[in-house]
Parts: C-alpha cells; structure tokens; sequence
C-alpha cells in the first residue's frame, strides 16, 4: 500500500512539473507568462488572501490558462471529561494535526478544469485509537482528498440560458447537510455536529456530478460508486471503481435574496452488502433541507435532517441499529467586532426509532475509555443525543488564518439492561486554522 501511494504521489507531481514544462513551451504566445497583481503594499493578510499559490495565469492563453497551488493546516486541543452510564467518570486531554493538505489547480483548453489535493499527516497519537497508547504522528503522502476534472458545458456550448453548467469526474466531497456543504476552512464550530457526520462521514466518493444554476436556483445531480475495498469499511485511497452498488444524489439551492438561502439534498444508496456489493454509505437514504438567513451582523442557520440506518444490505447487522434516524441544528452566529471577533451558539438533537440508531460524534467522544464500560455505550450509541457548543472566533486574517475556542456539552441517553443513567460529557476545544 505504501509503494502505491508514493508512487501515486510522485506520478502526482510529476504531471504538474509536466503541465508546467507544456506552458512554457512550445507554440505558446510569447506574452505566456503573467506577473502577478499586486493586491497589497506588505499587508501579510492582504497577501494571503490573494490566492499567492496562483503562479501563473493568463485568460487569453487558449492551451493553458492557469496553474495554482493551495493548502491547508489545522491544528486543536481539546480537553474532555464526563461520566459514563454506570456513574464512573472519565477526563482525558487531546491535541491533534487535524488537517494538513497540499494541492494543485489548472486550467487548460478554455473549458478545463482539473483539481486534486492530498492528505499530508495522519495523526493517531494522544490516544485517538480505541485501543491503548494509540498510535503515532505520521507526516507524509497518506491519501487524496479530492481529485477532480471539470469541463464547463455552458461556455463550451454557449447555453445562454443558463448561468452555469459544469460537468465533473473523481473522487468527490460528499455534500449533505449544510455543516458538511462548509469547507473546513471556513466552519463557525471547532468540529461538525454529530447529525451532520453521520450522514456526511467525510466520504470522498468516486463520481460524476452534473452542477447548473439559474438565476437564484442551482443544482446538482450525482451518480457515485459505493466501492471502498481499498481501505476496509472506509473511502478508495485515490479513485474507485464501479464494479459495486450505486448513489443517487439530488441537491437543490434556492437564494431569493442576499439574506435568505435554501437547500435540499438527498441520497440514496441501492448498494446490497448481502449480494457481495461493497457499500460506501453506512445507510440506506438521507436527506437533508437547511436555510440560513445572513443579516450582515448577526445570522441564523437551521438544519433538519431524515433517513434509514438500512439493514444487513447496508451493513447494519444488528437490529437495534437499524431504522430510521432524524435530527435537528439550529446555529445563530452574532459578529461582536465586525469580520473580527464572532460568536456563536449551535444546539443539535439526533434521535433513533432503535436503542442504538445513533451515535455521539467519534472524535474523541467515543473513543475514550470512559465509553468502554458497559458493552452498549461502546462506540458511543444510544438513541437520543443532545449537545450545546458556545464559542467565538478571532479572525486574524479572515477565514485564511483565525483561531476559535468553545465549550461543548453532551448527553446521550443509552438504553439497555444492566445500564443505570445517561452519558454526559463536556469538552473544551481550541482550533487554529490556516489555509492559502
């Protein structure tokens, strides 16, 4: 596996000194290569707000038009105690490289478009395994996060009647719910609600997507790949086959006004375990409906989401972790020192029809020790979850380089025999969080 990745990343590579070498040569133009715009006279935040990995761009170059390389790092602390469902309490303290990605853009024949960045550290230390001592902080190729190439059908056929329309292959970040629709570049909260990734999951699915938008409604239909055998129960290290089951995705955005925006997304998995299919998706369907209403100084997000846990087809073997599941985020967000200084409060409920259709979130929750008491409250499910999050967030140079803090407390109600209360939990976070 490791052979495959690096010889993955070095074709990687490789191909952008390639594209590059094809730019600069050749029957190119002789005014190719373009000077970047100063945007600022020495402001650091002006600069790395200006997309300074654009290293070369020139729109009336019709062979190769432009090339930009981008990354991200983010690193939190959190500091996590609680009590289990037998009265024994438990505390623990994390830190963690949460993200660290590099990437690569280009744009090429006019209509082109190819992305793909990678993950650069895989952090396992500071007792994240469920197993003891962990493992440990690893720097280096670990997978792709995404890689995709788009052709733009609207200016390649002059479809005047639309305001866009663009066709994409790859390996794709699954959007649904709108915290998993937010980069995490430019998330209010430290981490996702617990709804939200359990339909989101961080899936990097294998596909194709076709996005439109007219006037102030958008949209995009998906068809992906359910196949994740190169990594067991989890995504393709780089871009799948389609020898499995498929998902069907509809999305739907509707922006009457500056203020107000609606979306509607909604997947179905036909992927069938038992037949010997591989199946991506760790449920049947979900769909999500969110509207968020900005005001300039303060706003308000609100995030219902519905589906099945599915059955021993989706791999959901156990009944009482079967059947439907829903739930509900209400986020408003309040500037205290305008594109400065935010605050925000979010309040998420799940709930399950089955004693184990739901679970806390895994970054840390259910991966303490504190959750391995009693059989059932192993992996953190139960059947009704409720948390709170309070925080702010300084932005130093906007969403490119800021830090956020808040208080997160949990409580989740575990039925069973034997089991004598609910588990509760409260975490303090600290994120740092950069990109260019």
């Amino acid at each position: 596996m490791k052979s495959n990745r690096a010889f993955r990343l070095r074709l990687s590579l490789f191909s952008a000194a390639s594209i590059i070498g094809l730019a600069q040569a050749g029957d190119l133009p002789s005014t190719v290569i373009e000077e970047p715009v100063e945007s600022n006279s020495g402001d650091f935040c002006d600069w790395l707000s200006s997309k300074p990995g654009t290293l070369y761009k020139n729109d009336d170059n019709p062979w190769f038009s432009e090339f930009q390389v981008f990354g991200r790092f983010q690193w939190q602390a959190a500091y996590y105690s609680g009590e289990d469902v037998n009265g024994l309490e438990f505390s623990d303290t994390f830190t963690e490289v949460r993200r660290f990605r590099l990437g690569a853009k280009a744009r090429f024949l006019k209509y082109f478009e190819v992305k793909a960045n990678v993950n650069m550290v895989d952090d396992a230390s500071n007792n994240l395994a469920p197993w003891p001592g962990g493992r440990k902080l690893g720097w280096g190729y670990e997978d792709f996060d995404e890689a995709l190439v788009s052709f733009d059908m609207k200016e390649a056929f002059k479809l005047g009647a639309l305001d866009g329309l663009t066709l994409k292959y790859g390996r794709h970040k699954f959007l649904i719910s709108q915290e998993a629709r937010e980069s995490s570049k430019k998330l209010l909260t430290v981490e996702r609600s617990a709804i939200a990734n359990k339909v989101f999951n961080s899936y990097r699915a294998t596909g194709v997507t076709l996005d439109w938008a007219k006037s102030e409604w958008e949209g995009t239909f998906g068809l992906f790949s359910t196949d994740s055998r190169t990594r067991a129960g989890g995504n393709t290290e780089f871009i799948g086959g389609w020898g499995d089951g498929l998902a069907y995705y509809l999305s739907l955005g509707y922006t009457p006004c500056d203020e107000w925006h609606f979306r509607w997304d909604y997947v179905y998995n036909d992927a069938d375990f038992t037949r010997g299919e591989d199946s991506l998706f760790g449920y049947a369907w979900a769909t999500s409906l969110s509207a968020e209403y900005d005001a300039g100084v303060w706003g308000l997000i609100i995030n219902g989401i519905y589906g099945d846990n599915g059955d021993a087809s989706n791999r959901v073997l156990r009944a009482n972790r079967q059947g439907n599941f829903w739930g509900l985020v209400v986020m408003p967000y309040y500037w205290i020192v305008q594109d400065k200084l935010q605050g925000v409060v979010r309040y998420q409920y799940q709930g399950a029809e089955e004693d184990q259709g739901i679970r806390i979130y895994s970054r840390y929750g259910r991966r303490n020790h504190g959750l391995q008491v009693a059989p059932e409250t192993y992996s953190g499910r139960g059947n009704e979850h409720h948390s709170i999050y309070a925080g702010v967030n300084y932005l130093i140079c906007g969403h490119n380089l800021k830090v956020q803090a808040g208080l997160e407390y949990e409580w989740l109600n575990v039925p069973g025999a034997g089991l004598t209360g609910d588990y509760t939990a409260l975490t303090s976070w600290f994120g740092f969080r950069s990109y260019f």
